[in-house]
């Protein structure tokens, strides 16, 4: 299993009148935290892109328990429980600064052939470096 974590600060245009944040902002703050697993493996959207992969969203869920507020620092852990194929899973938990989980979510992604449009397999090199919090598995 693998697990990353990553802070972000409520910022005023992403409540609503109710003063919460907006539901919809969630979806960009899990983009934030994926990207930033990713990274902390050593690897990158950008790279990928470059590398001729794309890893467009599958699916998306998430569930609310409580708000979050302007000027809130979220803590967002990111965990990833399986060895990625076609497909990485994230899931993702939202703290508040009092330790109080205030959401749930997933997403799984696929990994496409930018020449083919097709899936692929993720590439070896990314699952050789995340396969080390899986036991070590060299794949």
């Amino acid at each position: 299993m693998y697990t990353s974590e990553i802070q972000v600060r409520v910022r005023y245009a992403e409540t609503d009148q109710m003063g919460y944040v907006y539901y919809g902002n969630y979806a960009a703050y899990f983009e934030v935290a994926r990207v930033e697993a990713l990274r902390s493996l050593g690897f990158s959207y950008k790279k990928l892109e470059e590398d001729g992969l794309m890893l467009p969203v599958l699916d998306f869920s998430v569930k609310y328990f409580k708000p979050a507020y302007y000027d809130d620092v979220l803590t967002i852990k990111t965990t990833i429980r399986e060895l990625p194929q076609a497909r990485i899973r994230f899931e993702y938990e939202t703290y508040n600064e009092k330790d109080v989980l205030l959401n749930t979510a997933n997403t799984s992604l696929v990994f496409i052939n930018k020449t083919t449009n097709r899936p692929c397999p993720a590439p070896l090199e990314f699952r050789n470096a995340i396969g080390k919090f899986f036991g070590g598995k060299e794949l």
